[in-house]
């Protein structure tokens, strides 16, 4: 098992080597920028989707469809409002990274500047982000590989779980390996894209567009005067909060400063910047492509089917016939690196999640197990329930995108409207300290009400589709926090006041549970004789009388040889008409402890230990059982007395 577990994670790391995880600014923009460059896979998608249904319902599907439809016209003007926002967040978390060097998520700034709600509501909001992080990426890869490979159709849950499991994996061996790991399908995706831009602009110059956009343009436009006014800002917001899910994962990198090498903070900063370049130029040209060949999306009727993406529909209209030559090639290359980035871009949350719940299980908000790294330096226990969980929402949800996508992006404007807002405070508390105090919190106060402004519309408009469960799911998860933050106050109290409390020497009765004579049994009497006081031993074992009410045969056997091998000891059988020994047990120690109150009760389990992990599977469950029982019992000790069955075989 040891070989097993070095073979897929690697050598085990000490706590000294922790700088030989450290990232360049390369290996960290596709450690920590997949996610955000990854979205431009679906952001344009979704808001396609919203403006490709009409006020009856029916869905625009066709290039000719698309171009006569009067709100086709608003997704350019859409894009340019979300890269206008992905700037100034990105120029507001630059200074976040700056301020906070050691890490600056919108935990962190929260709870120093805001206060402990607010920082459990930004906590809440960014672990149930990267949840969905994981889920929507890797179907949404996997989605683009099924539109590729037919054949693959109908197996988006098996492969979307199994692609988690191999994230998962590459992340337990650790931040640097799955980084250099995951750098090919992010540079390979980044040039892939903008090689489609330009391919696309080129037959845009060329008049290579299809015939049917510029033919039925002025129809389009007649066709406009239709709506309303309410009913346009209406549309309006419903497609620019679906195409805010491309600025999910902008945080990222200000979460996960410490793992670039120094200067870190600096070195953040410059990927940063990359990261909005990159994902703006991807995002705003894909959109504006769209636009110009007709292309559109329309969400699935059904939830167990998906429908082909855009990105697919966008490349096979940029390279014209993908059946032969070149633009096969260029198309199978197109949905294969975005298969691959999509899959990869779970790495991001897979770098923050469990740090973010390491910072939380430090500050006893969630258990302390969160806070323990593993053999690799990682933070294992956050990396297994990632999987976990996110597992369980694509099998829920059928790894259908057009469930998940409604879900995603309120999680994380509500972490940055909260960030933004602690960021003004941090710069009001330093206003002695800083010279342009006051325009840096300008700066992040035009962030925090960009965010804020689009937290609500994405509430409003998505509530329907999915976006409720968010908001009911925060609040409880805050609660859940509380509960767990007042559970460990209580203990260290108690353990501090315990410190003062007078400690009496108590008498102890020891008691062993038998079943049947073995050297086990008599290992376990002779251990129970060397820690009791006075020869205070006695032993109980659980007979199930048969219909009649007659002691069974196991019971004859056990008395008739027990005073030949315990001689001294003596036996009580209680006995269980319902079949039951766990209960019978529980009942005859607690009627002990409260006839003796003076005494502490030493329970010794005999139990079996096997040469093969599986073979002890098939013995002792009734002892764990008895011990999980006994636990929580006052005054009482339970004590397992090993018994090496493979030894005796040898």
């Amino acid at each position: 098992m040891v070989q097993f577990k070095r073979f897929f994670l690697g050598r085990r790391l000490a706590s000294d080597e922790t700088q030989h995880t450290q990232v360049s600014n390369f290996i960290g923009l596709s450690v920590f920028s997949s996610d955000a460059l990854s979205s431009v896979a679906y952001a344009t998608q979704e808001i396609m989707a919203s403006l490709s249904l009409n006020l009856h319902g029916i869905a625009v599907t066709t290039a000719v469809g698309a171009a006569i439809h009067p709100l086709f016209g608003l997704s350019s003007p859409v894009a340019f409002g979300i890269v206008a926002l992905l700037v100034v967040l990105g120029i507001s978390y630059r200074q976040t990274i700056t301020a906070y060097p050691g890490g600056g998520g919108a935990y962190i700034v929260a709870k120093e500047n805001l206060g402990e709600i607010s920082a459990l509501v930004a906590g809440a909001s960014l672990l149930a982000d990267y949840i969905l992080t994981v889920s929507v990426s890797v179907a949404a890869g996997v989605a683009a590989i099924t539109a590729a490979v037919p054949l693959l159709q109908g197996a988006n849950v098996a492969l979307t779980i199994a692609f988690i499991v191999l994230v998962a994996v590459a992340n337990l061996r650790g931040v640097k390996e799955s980084g250099a790991l995951f750098a090919v399908p992010t540079y390979g995706f980044v040039a892939a894209m903008l090689l489609l831009l330009v391919w696309g602009g080129a037959r845009i110059l060329m008049g290579g567009t299809p015939a049917a956009m510029s033919a039925h343009a002025p129809q389009a436009a007649s066709h406009a005067s239709t709506f309303t006014g309410l009913a346009m800002l209406w549309i309006f917001m419903r497609a620019f909060s679906a195409g805010c899910t491309a600025l999910t994962g902008v945080e990222a990198i200000s979460n996960g400063i410490q793992a670039f090498k120094e200067p870190s903070a600096k070195n953040a900063a410059k990927t940063m910047v990359w990261m909005i370049v990159l994902l703006g130029v991807m995002f705003m040209g894909i959109t504006l492509l769209a636009s110009k060949f007709g292309v559109t999306y329309s969400h699935s009727l059904d939830a167990s089917q998906v429908a082909e993406t855009l990105l697919s529909k966008l490349a096979k209209a940029v390279y014209g016939d993908v059946a032969h030559g070149l633009p096969k090639l260029m198309y199978f290359l197109t949905q294969g690196f975005t298969f691959a980035i999509l899959v990869v871009a779970a790495n991001t949350a897979y770098a923050d999640f469990p740090r973010l719940a390491a910072l939380m299980g430090r500050d006893s908000y969630l258990p302390k197990q969160f806070a323990s790294q593993g053999d690799r330096l990682v933070f294992s226990n956050g990396i297994i329930i990632l999987t976990l969980v996110s597992c369980s929402l694509v099998w829920l949800l059928h790894a259908n995108t057009d469930l998940l996508l409604p879900l995603y992006a309120l999680g994380v404007f509500t972490g940055f409207t909260l960030s933004q807002v602690g960021m003004v405070m941090h710069w009001i508390k330093l206003k002695q300290e800083e010279p342009r105090w006051l325009s840096k919190a300008i700066i992040n106060a035009v962030g925090a009400a960009a965010a804020g402004i689009v937290m609500l519309d994405i509430a409003i408009t998505k509530f329907s589709h999915g976006a409720w469960f968010i908001v009911l799911l925060i609040p409880v998860m805050v609660l859940i926090f509380q509960r767990i933050h007042r559970h460990y106050i209580r203990v260290r109290s108690r353990l501090a006041a315990s410190r003062t409390e007078d400690i009496y020497a108590r008498k102890n009765r020891v008691v062993v549970l038998v079943s049947r004579i073995h050297r086990g049994t008599l290992e376990a009497i002779r251990y129970a004789k060397t820690i009791s006081e006075r020869g205070q031993v006695e032993a109980l074992t659980v007979d199930f009388p048969d219909a009649y009410g007659r002691p069974s045969s196991e019971r004859a056997r056990l008395e008739a040889d027990w005073h030949r091998y315990c001689e001294g000891i003596p036996l009580r059988v209680l006995e269980s008409s319902f079949r039951k020994i766990v209960e019978p047990v529980e009942e005859e120690l607690d009627r002990m402890r409260a006839a003796e109150p003076e005494f502490t009760f030493t329970v010794v389990l005999p139990e079996f230990v096997t040469e093969h992990w599986w073979g002890n599977l098939l013995h002792n469950q009734t002892a764990l059982r008895l011990k999980a029982t006994l636990l929580s019992k006052p005054k009482t000790v339970v004590i397992s007395i090993p018994y090496h069955l493979d030894s005796d075989m040898e």
